[in-house]
Parts: structure tokens; sequence; C-alpha cells
């Protein structure tokens, strides 16, 4: 299924809490629908004292927001984006709404 998202895209947050914030898509959870961007939605985590963490303590981590929540930034203008498919010769694009530019392929 084409998603409009993919990871490493910029992404706007457009409900929640983070609402109005940017930044980079690190990973998505599609059997969720979720997605994972850098510094958005950051929870603390409390952890027992391992190997990794010798102290133990309380770590801040990225947690995941639901994809329907966030829309593509366009890199020209930096606005935040719907997304249409269009089929072209070498495979489906991501196209933005606001002026047509081309987001990228989708898949591979």
């Amino acid at each position: 299924m084409a998603r409009h998202i993919k990871t490493g895209d910029m992404v706007k947050v457009i409900a929640g809490t983070d609402k109005g914030k940017t930044g980079k898509v690190l990973k998505i959870i599609s059997d969720k629908d979720r997605v994972i961007v850098e510094g958005i939605n950051t929870v603390w985590k409390h952890v027992r004292p391992s190997q990794r963490y010798p102290q133990g303590g309380r770590i801040k981590k990225d947690a995941a927001i639901h994809i329907s929540n966030v829309l593509p930034v366009e890199p020209t203008s930096g606005q935040a984006t719907r997304v249409r498919f269009v089929e072209k010769s070498d495979g489906k694009h991501r196209i933005a709404i606001k002026n047509g530019a081309d987001l990228g392929r989708v898949g591979k």
C-alpha cells in the first residue's frame, strides 16, 4: 500500500500536543500505522541498570504517533502539503498538492 510518508522525510505535526512542530521521520511502523519523528512526542523511559546503562535511571525517547497526524513538508516552500500519487514511466511518484513539486518515488 502506498504511503504519503517515507523514512527520512521532513514532516509537520498537524494534531496532538506537538501540533505545529516539524521533524525528520526516523522509522515507520506500518502494521500499526504509526511513525517515529525526531524530537516529537518525547517521553521518559525508566531503565534498570544493565551493561548498556550501568547507572540505570531515566532516558528521553521519541515515541510513535499516528501517521494521519503528520503531513510531508515540501522542500521549496517549507509548508506542509497533502500528497497525490501519479503514475509516471519510471514508477509511482508522490506529488505535492500545493505546488505540484515531486516528492520522490514510492517504493524502491
